[in-house]
């Protein structure tokens, strides 16, 4: 692959989380990565944490892509990509020190938002954090106009797409023991969910 993929809001918005998961997850531990896309994120968070050991995973049609940049830039704290589509592939039989997922929650069909509850909290540690990035609705309402917009291009898209609703998602991760414990507001009208495992 000649050019690497790129996503200029994995860019813009991996210092503002950084920030965030300097303090919410361990400083030496195991991460899986949900829908790690262009990889920009395993890249430039193992480089800012040395102590981490990184697993990304995506779908196959991703996976190339995903696999090329952690060649080219990675490094040993990145383990080798995984396939993983929430709904039908077999999870990784590991339990890990944390979870995260960013941008993902709004792309996935309802289904498989819960798939991905479901897996996160079967593979994580007791006591361990599930930190979800991306837009959130609070109360059924969004929080900018351009949420809104966004949402609705998404379901023009696709009708199954559409950003969630907090309430909802915290309903869906209690089920699975693992209650909300932060909401962390965050640039460009984002937040971070920060679920523990009970």
């Amino acid at each position: 692959m000649d050019t690497l993929p790129f996503s200029s809001a994995a860019e813009r918005n991996q210092q503002p989380i950084l920030d965030q998961l300097r303090v919410l997850i361990p400083e030496n531990g195991s991460v899986l990565e949900i829908g790690s896309g262009t990889g920009q994120h395993a890249v430039y968070f193992t480089q800012e944490l040395p102590g981490l050991l990184w697993q990304p995973s995506d779908r196959e049609e991703n996976l190339a892509g995903l696999k090329a940049r952690i060649a080219a830039e990675g490094n040993e704290s990145i383990l080798p990509p995984i396939r993983l589509d929430v709904v039908y592939d077999s999870w990784p039989g590991y339990a890990y020190d944390a979870a995260f997922s960013a941008n993902t929650a709004h792309i996935m069909p309802w289904d498989a938002v819960e798939a991905m509850f479901a897996g996160v909290a079967d593979h994580l540690d007791t006591h361990a954090r599930f930190c979800l990035y991306g837009p959130f609705n609070i109360g059924d309402c969004f929080t900018s106009e351009s949420n809104a917009h966004f949402d609705a291009r998404l379901r023009a898209e696709d009708s199954r797409m559409g950003i969630r609703d907090m309430a909802l998602l915290e309903s869906l991760a209690a089920t699975h023991q693992m209650p909300i414990e932060q909401k962390l507001a965050m640039p460009a009208n984002n937040f971070i969910l920060v679920f523990k495992k009970s």
